[in-house]
């Protein structure tokens, strides 16, 4: 059985993954996310991953209002280290696949080899609208076609000395991109809907996956692993986890209280009204939440032992290839993981092996 991968979410916005006054607040700086990027390098992490954010949620905290841009800091990143894997996040509605394709073969040259590029479509509409590159006119479905379409132009731009495409959404006219890449870099796709998890298994080498439960993840990890088969090809699965380790489950439990109680409720309002909730639905929601609606992402809280254990279960049960861990303390948690539990998951999965 291959071992298991997991990574990190890096800072790139302000506030990291938390919409809270009381939780700890990365800033959108080069320096605390290479230090983040270190610490992932040093404790043995298989990557680090940065997101493509052009418009935050307001709020008290100002949540991602100050972002960095992922290709630039990750092309910076992967200088900064030398074996941890450098994947960066663009927008396939953005850019074009010709400035794509040049832009992730250099950072394949920066890194050794080491580069890949999470491939999404835009999801938040306000985020595009300010500079207008997006097209209301494309549903959910179009969206896709156009990815596939896309990603198709950037592969073949790696490999071809000249494509010639004509889409309804972009051409190429004996194209070039030149010096090709000597590796193919790694393709990332996060998305659950049939459209993403068909283009997951057809293009992608690994595929972020969010669930409202333990079963429907691993139904979600089961289709993405078959319709990859199916095309011949192997697509890992893997989903986002924000740990809150402490030498005691009660102490960890006390920090998901403190961080609990200053939800940003306004921002986590502004959020939902992005993903197209009516404005009095979005506002009762955020009124009515509890605590743990200041994780965006499921989290464990617990001693080393507790994290331990709930990461082997869930990564088992869900028949996950690996996990994007997020931190809100980078520095001293990514230092304790590494010490307490990344060393137990690395001998298990050594021994199931």
């Amino acid at each position: 059985m291959p071992a298991k991968e997991y990574g990190i979410f890096l800072p790139i916005g302000n506030g990291g993954w938390m919409l809270s006054t009381t939780a700890p607040h990365p800033e959108a700086n080069y320096e605390w996310n290479k230090r983040a990027a270190l610490h992932a390098e040093t404790i043995g992490l298989d990557f680090v991953m940065s997101m493509a954010k052009w418009r935050g949620f307001g709020g008290s905290t100002d949540h991602w209002g100050r972002s960095l841009e992922s290709m630039t800091m990750m092309a910076a990143l992967a200088e900064a280290t030398s074996r941890v894997k450098i994947w960066a996040t663009l927008h396939a509605n953005v850019h074009n696949p010709a400035i794509a394709a040049k832009m992730v073969a250099t950072l394949q040259d920066i890194s050794g080899g080491r580069a890949g590029m999470n491939i999404v479509n835009g999801s938040y509409a306000g985020e595009f609208e300010q500079f207008g590159e997006w097209d209301p006119r494309l549903g959910h479905a179009d969206r896709y076609e156009m990815t596939e379409l896309w990603t198709e132009a950037v592969t073949r731009l790696w490999t071809e000395d000249s494509v010639t495409m004509s889409t309804p959404y972009f051409d190429l006219v004996d194209c070039e991109s030149r010096p090709h890449p000597a590796t193919r870099p790694t393709l990332i796709n996060a998305g659950r809907s049939q459209e993403a998890r068909r283009f997951q298994a057809r293009y992608a080498d690994g595929a972020f996956l969010a669930a409202e439960s333990l079963d429907e993840m691993r139904t979600l990890s089961a289709d993405v692993h078959a319709r990859a088969r199916a095309e011949g090809r192997v697509c890992k699965t893997y989903s986002m986890l924000t740990v809150v380790q402490d030498e005691t489950d009660e102490l960890a439990a006390k920090k998901v209280k403190e961080w609990g109680a200053g939800l940003d409720r306004e921002a986590l309002a502004h959020m939902r009204r992005t993903w197209g909730i009516p404005e009095d639905q979005a506002r009762a929601w955020a009124d009515g939440a509890g605590g743990e609606a200041a994780f965006q992402t499921p989290y464990v809280a617990g001693s080393a032992r507790t994290v331990t254990e709930h990461i082997e279960y869930i990564v088992r049960e869900a028949d996950l290839d690996g996990l994007m861990l997020i931190f809100p303390e980078y520095d001293e948690d990514m230092l304790l993981f590494g010490e307490t539990v990344l060393p137990v998951l690395r001998a298990r999965d050594e021994v199931a092996g």
